[in-house]
């Protein structure tokens, strides 16, 4: 046998798999060149140093997905950021058509409650994306303080745009409650207009008449005595409002004749009890649900509607809504106005009963421009001891005045829960929430028209134990409908309205104030 050797290092081909693994060779290690290079390019993307990742981490907060953007996440980024601009442009869109887009929102409890949800939602995200594009774009390579700074910085960040998103959620959620609360969808009520929509809310009148009821009780309560009776009678298209006052001693008080109270009080109401305490119009709300219970129908608030037909039968026009305060806790919502201000032209007693011989326990002291809170407020409002009814009433009528100067737009801004939360609590009203936009913007013309004031005093004309019905009427009509004054003629001469602005500071003759103590000093 002979041993030969193959000699194949020359003679034989190559395989070609050498040559590709030694291009797959050569393209890994490009491969690996080019990786590297990407790993670089996204290293540069990041911050260099701590004042760059602190001005990205605040771009990212104020303009979301900006971060992500920056570090090379560009798809994340654009989503992100195409996101909070269409939602910007959308709350841009809706908000800037006017008060109407905030009431419509306000008044529908369904749409606010999900607004606040949304908007949790929302600073959820936002919290995300702040923090998730700081982590992106600070620097790989930085001590540990720096680590602490920027941690810090972006939570700050978080807190401060967390704050006032949350307080518009709750603001949500309190205005979705006491619409809730205060205005039933559908109230009960036989006395309300029933062609009122809201479309049409004041069904075709060119005014609306509300009820201003003062007492100690609120809806399905008994034995109340609304002490504080005032008619506002308010021009739809301009906001100039009457008020008129009527003396909670009035007694025979007289009802529409359409009305079933007319068939039982024919004469006008006068119980034959022996007591003309049981006559008066502060008695009505009290004694109709108890000796006539469901004699109107189905009705939330029995009380309400017989002193809405009492008072439309007295002054021949049509009351077409009530809002009784609970006095107990009108205190509240003059504290939560943050008070009020008004004149004070002679001591109005605290507490106290002229009838029962119990002397006050202190006094409002006269002065101009006087800052009362609820309490003080309270007792401006119902004092009465050494006083009588018809200084009572002016009193009241100054206050509705005072608050509605005091409900500027700041106050109800930096106020608004303390509002809404002492309103819920003592306001009753069968005003439908399909009506409570409208309202609102009738509210702010009345506040910037024109508010007179007719109180139906004793005098010649009118007795409050045996009104004259059709004199009340007739200065009812002319108040609300004056002839035109042709020129040159003397203005024409109205008992019911007192010439001297009682809500001026004109002090009681005798009366001296310090500040008249020091003047003549």
């Amino acid at each position: 046998m002979s041993n030969e050797v193959l000699d194949t290092t020359d003679d034989a081909p190559r395989r070609p798999g050498g040559r590709r693994r030694a291009a797959r060779s050569a393209r890994f290690r490009i491969g690996r060149r080019r990786g590297g290079a990407r790993r670089a390019a996204r290293e540069h993307r990041r911050a260099h140093g701590l004042p760059g990742t602190l001005g990205l981490t605040a771009l990212g907060a104020f303009v979301p997905g900006s971060g992500y953007l920056y570090s090379g996440r560009k798809a994340l980024g654009v989503a992100v950021l195409g996101v909070w601009l269409a939602g910007v442009a959308a709350l841009l869109w809706y908000f800037g058509r006017g008060i109407d887009a905030t009431l419509d929102l306000a008044f529908d409890p369904t749409r606010t409650r999900i607004a606040a949800v949304l908007l949790g939602t929302v600073l959820l995200v936002w919290a995300f994306v702040v923090l998730t594009s700081h982590r992106l774009v600070r620097h790989r390579s930085r001590p540990r303080w720096h680590t602490a700074v920027g941690w810090t910085t972006s939570l700050v960040l978080v807190a401060v745009g967390a704050a006032p998103v949350l307080v518009a959620a709750r603001y949500a959620m309190a205005t979705a409650d006491t619409v809730e609360n205060v205005l039933d969808e559908s109230p009960n009520s036989a006395t309300i207009p029933e062609m009122a929509t809201e479309d049409d809310p004041w069904a075709g009148e060119k005014r609306v008449n509300v009820l201003l009821l003062g007492g100690d009780g609120g809806k399905g309560r008994t034995g109340v005595r609304t002490d504080t009776v005032i008619l506002a009678s308010i021009d739809t298209e301009t906001g100039r409002t009457v008020l008129f006052s009527l003396p909670r001693n009035m007694q025979g008080a007289e009802f529409p004749e359409d009305s079933p109270l007319h068939d039982v009080y024919p004469d006008g109401y006068r119980t034959g009890m022996g007591d003309d305490a049981y006559d008066m119009l502060n008695a009505i709300y009290g004694q109709v649900p108890q000796t006539h219970p469901g004699i109107l129908g189905d009705s939330d608030n029995e009380g309400a509607d017989a002193v809405k037909q009492a008072v439309e039968g007295s002054l021949g026009i049509p009351v077409d809504y009530y809002l009784l305060v609970n006095l107990a806790g009108f205190q509240d919502v003059v504290d939560a106005l943050g008070g009020i201000t008004v004149n004070v032209n002679e001591p109005v007693a605290i507490n106290g009963d002229t009838d029962r011989g119990i002397p006050p326990t202190g006094y409002i002291e006269p002065g101009p421009e006087q800052h009362l809170d609820g309490f003080h407020a309270l007792w401006f409002a119902r004092g009465r001891y050494g006083s009588d009814d018809y200084a009572r009433m002016d009193r009241q009528r100054c206050t509705i005045d005072a608050m509605i100067d005091a409900a500027d737009p700041s106050t109800i801004l930096t106020r608004y829960l303390d509002i809404l939360q002492a309103g819920e609590e003592i306001v009753y009203t069968d005003i439908p929430r399909a009506l409570g936009k409208p309202f609102v913007k009738l509210l702010l013309k009345v506040k910037e028209g024109k508010v007179r004031s007719v109180v139906f005093r004793s005098s010649d004309q009118f007795s409050s134990a045996d009104p004259d019905f059709d004199y009340m009427q007739d200065v009812v009509q002319k108040s609300l409908y004056p002839k035109k004054r042709e020129p040159g003629t003397p203005k024409p001469d109205r008992p019911t309205e007192n010439p001297v602005d009682v809500c001026a500071y004109n002090p009681v003759d005798g009366v001296e104030t310090d500040s008249d103590l020091s003047a003549s000093d």
